[in-house]
């Protein structure tokens, strides 16, 4: 559901700067491992050759949960991984054709704002695995579908905040309001009602995946307006808290590092239980389009909360006994977050 409403992609059009002849990075070689004896009469398998095209600069935390799990899958799982990041909307279909034609296995990526182009060129390499974050569903037979699906650690995220904040303003700066902005946002707005119905959220959307100046600006105004804790959904709201010596949370990937003593912790991401289903399925020849919604979930390890670091002796107790009983409620299936992908409002 990511970016899937078209009329708002055009405002986010990145130049392809660093499109295939600029942009294209290749992963470091992978060191292979001697044969274990020379008379073994099974040549070594072939590592299965990986690509990803990504929109934004990987620096994005979106796109970079993906970069960051097919990193992880070539140390672990022994793919051969290449990608071009920052290629843009306007340039993506010739760049994810080039791909195409040198023969990867799988090809992953981002298709929102893009998805009649992956569609085109999914459609004429049947024999390419083609996993893209989406708004639709699979494409038959071979165009699978993921999303981030953090919901459950924002609602935790959104407790926390009602806990700790002294005024009962908290914030959330957001990038736009389409339903998997929304989803995250409300999950963590219904996630601070539950222990606090004296709180206040300010939301504000920067209309841009990635604007950290314009996310910084609207973190700022939230915080003039008595906001003491903030969701960072977009990348620079952090900067702001930082500043101004309020609390924060990152979001998609863990940020601690961003601002050690300002980041409670971070609603995570986690792409690799995506992409090693996806490449065991390959490797036994039994990939099939499908919707890999599963994969990003808690129950499954797709979504978790960051480690709390140096505030788990800062955080109260009782608050986090309490995060860690309801997450044990989420994973074993005893409490669901509502998924609501309206439009928040703000308070």
């Amino acid at each position: 559901m990511r970016r899937s409403v078209l009329l708002l992609a055009g405002a986010l059009l990145i130049p392809a700067f660093m499109a295939f002849a600029g942009g294209q990075k290749e992963a470091p070689a992978q060191k292979t491992t001697p044969a274990q004896s020379s008379t073994s009469s099974q040549p070594a398998a072939k590592p299965l050759r990986v690509a990803a095209i990504y929109a934004t600069p990987i620096e994005e935390p979106w796109d970079g949960a993906i970069h960051t799990a097919l990193l992880k899958a070539q140390k672990d799982l022994g793919i051969q991984y290449k990608w071009a990041e920052n290629v843009g909307y306007s340039d993506f279909e010739r760049v994810l054709r080039e791909y195409a034609d040198q023969g990867y296995n799988i090809i992953f990526g981002d298709a929102f704002g893009s998805e009649d182009a992956v569609r085109r060129v999914a459609k004429d390499y049947p024999n390419i695995a083609f996993v893209f974050g989406s708004g639709g569903g699979p494409q038959n037979p071979n165009l699978s579908v993921f999303d981030d699906w953090i919901q459950e650690p924002a609602y935790l995220c959104g407790m926390i905040a009602g806990k700790i904040t002294k005024s009962n303003v908290v914030g959330v700066v957001g990038g736009l309001p389409v339903p998997e902005v929304n989803r995250i946002i409300n999950a963590y707005i219904d996630g601070a009602n539950s222990v606090n119905k004296k709180v206040q959220v300010k939301v504000a959307f920067i209309g841009s995946w990635f604007d950290p100046p314009k996310a910084k600006e609207a973190a700022l105004s939230q915080i003039e307006q008595g906001a003491d804790v903030l969701f960072a959904e977009r990348y620079g709201v952090i900067d702001a808290a930082k500043s101004k010596g309020v609390l924060a949370f990152g979001s998609l990937q863990d940020q601690h590092s961003l601002a050690p003593n300002t980041v409670i912790t971070s609603p995570v991401w986690n792409v690799y239980p995506i992409v090693q289903h996806v490449i065991e399925e390959v490797k036994k020849n039994d990939y099939q389009a499908q919707d890999l919604k599963d994969w990003s979930m808690m129950a499954k390890g797709g979504a978790s909360l960051a480690p709390f670091y140096e505030f788990k002796n800062k955080l109260p107790s009782s608050v986090l006994d309490m995060v860690a009983k309801k997450e044990q409620d989420i994973k074993s299936g005893l409490f669901r977050v509502p998924i609501d992908e309206s439009q928040p409002k703000s308070d």
